[in-house]
C-alpha cells in the first residue's frame, strides 16, 4: 500500500520500507506474526504489536534482522483515514502475478491515492504521478470508472482542463463533488491551480487533525516506556 505499490503502478519512488494493509483479525495476525518471525523482525517503536492499536488507526513499525533482508523496515496498518474498510479494499485489489511463485496483492489505485492524501510533502507529487501514469496508460479506450477517477484525482490544471474538454458529461456529473472542475471547464489555468493548492491544503489539515489524538497516545506510550526503563 506504500512506495512499493507505487512502483508497481508505474510511479517510481525510492522506498526505504514496505507498507502493508492487513485485516486485524486473530488468525490473520497469527500468520503475520509467523512471517515476521521468519524475517527476524522486531517491533522498533510504539505502539506495540496489538490488534487494539491497529484497529484504532495506528501503524506498527518493524525492522528485519535476517541477513538477506537486514534493516528492511515493515510498517503495518489496518485502518486509514477516509480509506474503505479492509473487506472493500480486498475486493477492489489489484493482483500482479510475476511468475508461478510470485504474486502481489496491491491496494487498488483509487484506494492507494486516497491513502496518500496525508500531511507529508512527498505524498502529493506521488499522487500526481500515479494519476498521470494511469491516464497515459489507459487514455486510448478508458472506462467510465477510469474517467471519473482522473477527474476526481488529477492534480495539475493542464490535465484537468484536458479531461474536462474530452469528457464534458462526466465532468458535469462530478462538479458538485469536486467544485474546482468548473474552473477546468472555463479553462482558467491560474484560478484552477490555486483551487488545487487550496484543496491540498484542506486535505493536509484534515489529516493533521486526524492524527493529533493518535500522536498524543503515542507520546504517552513513549513516556510510559521511558519511565519503565528508568525504574
Amino acid at each position: 500500500m506504500g512506495g512499493q505499490a507505487c512502483v508497481f503502478y508505474g510511479a517510481a519512488e525510492f522506498s526505504r520500507d514496505t507498507d502493508i494493509a492487513i485485516l486485524a483479525e486473530p488468525h490473520n495476525l497469527e500468520r503475520l506474526s509467523k512471517a515476521l518471525k521468519e524475517l527476524k523482525a522486531k517491533c522498533i517503536a510504539v505502539p506495540p504489536f496489538s490488534s487494539t492499536y491497529l484497529r484504532r488507526g495506528h501503524a506498527i513499525h518493524f525492522r528485519c534482522f535476517r541477513a538477506d533482508v537486514l534493516n528492511m523496515r515493515i510498517d503495518v496498518m489496518s485502518v486509514m483515514r477516509r480509506v474503505a474498510a479492509f473487506k472493500d479494499l480486498w475486493e477492489r485489489r489489484t493482483t500482479i502475478q510475476l511468475n508461478s511463485s510470485e504474486k502481489y496483492e496491491l491496494m487498488s489505485l483509487p484506494d492507494l491515492v486516497q491513502a496518500k492524501k496525508t500531511q507529508r510533502d512527498k505524498d502529493w507529487p506521488m499522487i500526481r504521478r500515479l494519476v498521470e501514469a494511469h491516464y497515459i496508460t489507459y487514455q486510448g479506450k478508458p472506462t467510465s470508472e477510469q474517467i471519473s477517477f482522473w477527474l476526481r484525482e488529477a492534480r495539475t490544471s493542464r490535465l484537468l482542463i484536458e479531461l474536462a474538454g474530452k469528457y464534458p458529461f462526466e465532468r458535469t456529473l462530478l462538479m458538485k463533488e469536486r467544485p474546482l472542475l468548473s474552473f477546468a471547464k472555463a479553462k482558467d489555468e491560474v484560478i484552477l491551480q490555486n483551487a488545487l493548492e487550496e484543496e491540498e491544503k484542506r486535505e493536509r489539515e484534515i489529516d493533521k487533525m486526524y492524527w493529533t489524538p493518535l500522536k498524543k497516545e503515542l507520546e504517552e506510550l513513549r513516556r510510559r516506556r521511558l519511565k519503565k526503563a528508568n525504574e
